[in-house]
């Protein structure tokens, strides 16, 4: 098993207690990875220290802020790649089909194309494959680290790392297009109404030009619907 991505993929999830105890062993396992750079080993530090240290309510409630309530920085990556289009659907069903193609049968609640889960997958296979995929979403991985950074989440360094292990520079017409789509302020709970309700958006590219495993799946399938965002705990 690939333990960087592995940690990544913690790193992403929804903040836990049994998260919080896990942190010094995942930071251990982020700070030895000689394939990041000492600067974005540095710049997870503040991140992992957070998650270690910080209250588990206000945790989870900036979680849900940032990746729950924002379409411009959902982890659910065909979020930016199809949006609400029916393509989302075809490529979902293709994505379950190469994990079970590797053996690999997550036990989750959330979609197929949810970052922590693909990572989980990308952490059972060989580096080479595992960088490809990266390199399809090099882009998107660039678009969250700028927002998050323009939000001074220490969040960002996560995705700045992904970028990092893709081994590619994302493409910038690309980014600026998913860059150009408005943020919405995540507690203005009407206008975070408004854009859930819209029939369709795009986010990013034409589909056609990134992320081939999950660009070519099962156009034939109805959208799925999104589970209901988490809500931090009162």
């Amino acid at each position: 098993m690939d333990r960087t991505f592995k940690a990544l993929s913690l790193i992403l999830s929804y903040p836990t207690r049994e998260l919080q105890a896990a942190m010094p062993e995942i930071g251990a396992v982020l700070a030895s990875d000689t394939r990041l750079t000492a600067a974005a080993r540095r710049a997870l530090r503040p991140l992992v220290e957070e998650l270690s240290g910080r209250d588990i309510y206000e945790l989870e409630e900036q979680f849900v802020l940032l990746f729950d309530r924002s379409r411009t920085l959902s982890l659910n990556l065909f979020e930016h790649v199809h949006g609400e289009s029916r393509d989302r659907g075809g490529a979902m069903v293709s994505l379950v089909e190469t994990y079970r193609a590797g053996g690999f049968d997550p036990v989750t609640s959330e979609l197929p194309d949810h970052l922590p889960v693909l990572l989980e997958f990308l952490s059972t296979r060989p580096f080479a494959e595992a960088q490809d995929t990266l390199a399809d979403a090099a882009h998107i991985f660039e678009a969250l680290n700028a927002r998050l950074v323009r939000r001074e989440s220490p969040y960002g360094a996560v995705f700045a790392s992904l970028l990092q292990l893709s081994g590619v520079k994302a493409d910038q017409e690309a980014v600026a297009e998913l860059l150009e789509q408005p943020e919405v302020d995540p507690t203005d709970l009407e206008a975070l109404d408004e854009v859930w309700e819209e029939s369709e958006v795009l986010f990013g590219p034409d589909p056609n030009a990134g992320c081939p495993q999950v660009r070519d799946m099962l156009s034939r399938m109805d959208t799925p619907i999104n589970p209901a965002p988490r809500h931090a705990a009162e």
